[in-house]
Parts: C-alpha cells; sequence; structure tokens
C-alpha cells in the first residue's frame, strides 16, 4: 500500500459505520450513496479485507471492521484535533476515553463522573476498562488510568491527586467470635488473612505506630485474591482478615457489617490519584475528564 493512500476511505468507512449504512452516510456527508459504497469497496480491495458484511436491510462489522475502525475513529479525532490546533479554533473533547480504574472505586464513586461526562461531551465516547490489575498505561494505550496507593513509583508519568481515603483492617463478628480479637498488628500472624494478590508482597501490610513510626507485619495468607470486593465478601462469611481502602466498604462499615480492627493506631492513607504520560499537549477530552474528577472528588 502507497503511503499516499494509506487514509483513503477511512473517513467514510468510519461514517458509514457511525451512520448505520451507506444511504444514511451519503445523506450526511452529501455525497451519492454509489460514491460511499465505491470508496468502502477500493479500501477494502486496498487493505485485503472485508470490513463489513452487508444485507438488503443492514450492515455489521466484521471483526477486522471492528478492529480498523476503532483505529479509525481515534484517527480522525487525532486529525480534527490537529486542525483546530492550527486553526486556533476551540477545539470541543471529542474521540475515544480509554480509562483505567479499580472495580470497587469506579462503582462508589466513578459511575456519576462519568455520566456528568458523557452528558457534558457528547462527542466523546468512553472505553472503560474495571479491573483490579495493575495496567501499563503507555504500552496499553491508555489515556489515563486512576490508581489507589499509599505512595506511587511511577516517575515517567504525570499524577494528580483525586481523593483521600484511609486503609483499614477489618474482620466479621462471626470470625471474630470464633478465632478471638487480635488487638496488635503484629498478631495478624496467628489469623487467616485474606491478601490482595496485585501488590508486589500480598502478606505484607504496613501500619504506623502512634509514634508516627510506619512498621509492617507479615500475615499468614489463608486466601489470596486480585479483586477488592470478592475480599470483602469473604471477610463477611468469616473466612479471615482484610486490609483494604475504606472506599471498597463503606456501606458494610456504615452497617456495622465489619468490625475496623487496631482503630488505636493511626490509619494509613490511601490517596487516589489520575496519572497519565504527559502533560505536554493534553487532549481536551483527557484535560476535561481530569478537572471534571478533581471537582467532584476534591
Amino acid at each position: 500500500m502507497t503511503i499516499n493512500k494509506l487514509f483513503d476511505g477511512v473517513v467514510v468507512f468510519a461514517q458509514v459505520v457511525k451512520s448505520g449504512g451507506f444511504s444514511a452516510a451519503a445523506e450526511a456527508m452529501g455525497h451519492s450513496t454509489s460514491y460511499i459504497s465505491k470508496e468502502v469497496n477500493k479500501l477494502e480491495a486496498r487493505l485485503g479485507v472485508r470490513l463489513l458484511n452487508r444485507t438488503t436491510r443492514s450492515i455489521g462489522l466484521t471483526p477486522e471492521g471492528e478492529a480498523y475502525y476503532q483505529q479509525c475513529q481515534q484517527l480522525i479525532s487525532d486529525a480534527e484535533l490537529a486542525v483546530g490546533l492550527i486553526t486556533q479554533h476551540d477545539v470541543s473533547p471529542r474521540g475515544v476515553l480509554k480509562l483505567s480504574c479499580p472495580v470497587g472505586f469506579a462503582q462508589n464513586h466513578l459511575k456519576p463522573i462519568i455520566s456528568e461526562y458523557l452528558q457534558r461531551y457528547p462527542n466523546v465516547s468512553l472505553e472503560l476498562d474495571l479491573s483490579d490489575k495493575r495496567t501499563d498505561v503507555i504500552a496499553d494505550g491508555y489515556d489515563l488510568a486512576i490508581r489507589a496507593s499509599s505512595q506511587l513509583d511511577e516517575s515517567s508519568l504525570i499524577c494528580r491527586k483525586l481523593y483521600s481515603s484511609k486503609a483499614y483492617t477489618v474482620a466479621s463478628k462471626e470470625y471474630i467470635s470464633r478465632h478471638g480479637k487480635p488487638y496488635h498488628p503484629r498478631e495478624l500472624a496467628n489469623h487467616n488473612g485474606i491478601c490482595y494478590s496485585n501488590l508486589k508482597i500480598p502478606s505484607r501490610w504496613d501500619y504506623v505506630d502512634n509514634e508516627g513510626k510506619a512498621f509492617f507485619v507479615d500475615v499468614r495468607p489463608k486466601i489470596l485474591c486480585n479483586n477488592g470486593q470478592m475480599q470483602i465478601a469473604l471477610v463477611l462469611e468469616g473466612h479471615g482478615v482484610a486490609r483494604l481502602p475504606s472506599f471498597y466498604m463503606q456501606a458494610e462499615l456504615q452497617n456495622n457489617q465489619l468490625e475496623v480492627l487496631f482503630d488505636n493506631f493511626p490509619a494509613v492513607d490511601i490517596d487516589v490519584f489520575v496519572i497519565y504520560p504527559s502533560r505536554k499537549h493534553l487532549s481536551p477530552k483527557v484535560r476535561a475528564f481530569i478537572d471534571l474528577a478533581a471537582e467532584r472528588l476534591g
């Protein structure tokens, strides 16, 4: 494929998918239906794959077409942004925003922010990855990620604090009645730990004494789990003790379903950050989301 034809038909193809058919795309772009059809046919021939499955009543993306369309959306969005920057026009947020966020924080805090963001900026589509697994923002192509940590260690990325939480060690009343209540973190060596496996050392929990000195304890891992909500469910069933940010268990704490252990020790801060690759040339869609999240969570 020659470079001068690399983008031929891309905008037409994307409009066909967006409009749901050739006729609607032709009307939106001010061309004839035959012109639109020929442009898509030439694009498919140049790529050597079928992008669309066609019937007399509808069209549908092939698996190759789906993958290609996702990239086309971003290309078109970036091109529109470039034109706006050059011509000094005010470019409103548009395109696909790819965001990674822990499950518990998204469900408890991010839902209203996402709803408001999409209502404010209808030209933005959202690709939301809810996972407690640590993601590589740059390698995985995320615009931004939300992370909860007592200390970030990604010096190559830009971070902005959004929210502060506390880490609590919790158990159910049933578990305490069967195994006894620990009064010092070092007693956890004799208890069943429900440990968060995405940490570097899941069974090592850090605390602060009343003089402000940090220390850690190695707990006995009865269960390793990579999801905070499942950890809470297992704690509620009486299977052990867990240590998690409070945003994972707000309802359970308010309803007195969980007992906070070691409340005579200062709670460790768990801050929530938004991180992104670069502050330079930050796109409007990313800047708008960061500003809204900071406003609502701050």
